[in-house]
């Protein structure tokens, strides 16, 4: 056994082909096997993502089309059957209904904007805190007894 008779194992060294770009002498010098000229032959290409060669890319060829507010407030709607439902199965403490009893029982998320609604019927009087009520849910609400709050 001697030093020059020394091999890798078999299997670990997976490269098998030609390193390019080192010289003449190796066979894949000179270009590289980039080609000649053009942006794929320069160092540092990279393209730029939706490029079609040149041709009229997708997003510029589509018309655009709608607007979209970036004022507008999203509100998670919560109706009134909802909150009957909740007062039916024992959820609802002392007649209240807020923003953290409505989190608690999964009706909205922590930073939403919550309206309430006036689907369905509601007979027991609950004081009802909110960002938003449509009509016919404070007439609803009033009419059991119960109270409206604009948070």
């Amino acid at each position: 056994m001697s030093l020059s008779k020394l091999k890798p194992a078999e299997g670990s060294v997976k490269s098998k082909s030609k390193r390019i770009g080192r010289g003449q002498g190796s066979g894949k010098g000179g270009t590289a096997t980039r080609g000649h000229k053009g942006a794929k032959s320069r160092s540092g290409y990279s393209k730029k993502i939706g490029f079609e060669g040149g041709q009229m890319p997708l997003q510029r060829r589509i018309p655009k089309f709608g607007f979209k507010n970036i004022n507008r407030k999203e509100y998670k709607p919560v109706n009134i059957n909802t909150i009957q439902e909740l007062v039916d199965a024992k959820k609802i403490k002392k007649g209240n209904v807020n923003l953290e009893v409505m989190i608690a029982n999964n009706l909205v998320k922590k930073n939403d904007l919550v309206k309430v609604l006036g689907r369905g019927s509601i007979n027991s009087p609950v004081k009802v805190e909110a960002h938003k009520f449509s009509r016919s849910a404070v007439e609803a609400i009033e009419k059991a007894g119960g109270e409206t709050k604009v948070i």
